[in-house]
């Protein structure tokens, strides 16, 4: 029983493991730390290539225009702008973010592009939605699922505030699927970006942790079992660049 009870109340933060209770904050500090140079940050480390899988990511979404869309750990907006125009710039999104400098640079890098119309933004945390059920067309997350405290709990809000029929999406780093690249990603991984992340954003920890925890993220089939075992139906995924980052959809049941 002592054991089970330690279990509950640690979770892991990278490859190590806290109080449940302190995920929030460090995870809030991580990206308070970095939101001035994030954008900048997933140029550098991806090369660029971000900002083709969030294209190729939204372009596989069934859109139409006035539709009610949910962007959750929606940081800086990419998706949120790209979901947008997709709609031909009549629909609404709603940009949701529990960290609210993210969310600052996300509305200063939209009112730079003339892009507010239709857009609002919402301090809110994944694992309980300000929102009723049932009142969005489409959910997507990019590259956050992996830094909530309880993965099942936030799948589970993101399908509750889902029309039924609606669209899930979401866009995260997953694993290598050409086990050869392993080594060399490694290296990249562990040796590099941390390196990129002192020089950039003066946070070498920050970087360090975001690695660990895409280490830490279930592979894609375990992912998808996640999304099915939590009111999601015809899930599928698409690995991009070999496994780097992959691509899960799915319709609420």
């Amino acid at each position: 029983m002592a054991t089970e009870m330690t279990e509950e109340a640690t979770t892991h933060f990278g490859f190590n493991n806290i109080p449940v209770a302190e995920k929030v904050v460090r995870v809030r500090h991580v990206f308070d730390s970095v939101s001035k140079r994030y954008d900048l940050m997933n140029d550098l480390m991806s090369l660029g290539i971000h900002r083709l899988w969030k294209r190729y990511a939204v372009h596989k979404m069934r859109l139409q225009p006035n539709q009610r869309l949910l962007d959750v750990a929606s940081g800086t907006g990419d998706l949120a702008r790209l979901m947008m125009r997709r709609m031909d710039d009549r629909g609404q999104v709603v940009l949701c973010d529990i960290n609210g400098s993210m969310l600052q640079q996300g509305r200063h890098k939209m009112t730079n592009i003339g892009m507010v119309a239709g857009m609002t933004w919402v301090q809110g945390n994944a694992e309980s939605l300000p929102f009723p059920d049932h009142c969005f067309h489409a959910v997507t997350i990019g590259f956050g699922i992996r830094n909530v405290t309880h993965m099942e709990q936030a799948i589970t809000e993101m399908v509750r505030v889902l029309r039924p029929g609606g669209q899930f999406l979401c866009l995260e780093f997953s694993q290598l699927a050409i086990p050869w690249l392993q080594p060399l990603y490694d290296v990249y991984s562990f040796k590099v970006l941390p390196e990129i992340g002192q020089w950039v954003a003066r946070d070498r920890a920050a970087y360090q942790y975001l690695v660990e925890s895409i280490r830490r993220f279930p592979n894609q089939q375990q992912f998808s079992t996640l999304l099915s075992k939590n009111g999601l139906g015809q899930v599928r995924y698409d690995n991009l660049s070999a496994g780097i980052a992959a691509i899960h959809t799915g319709y609420k049941v």
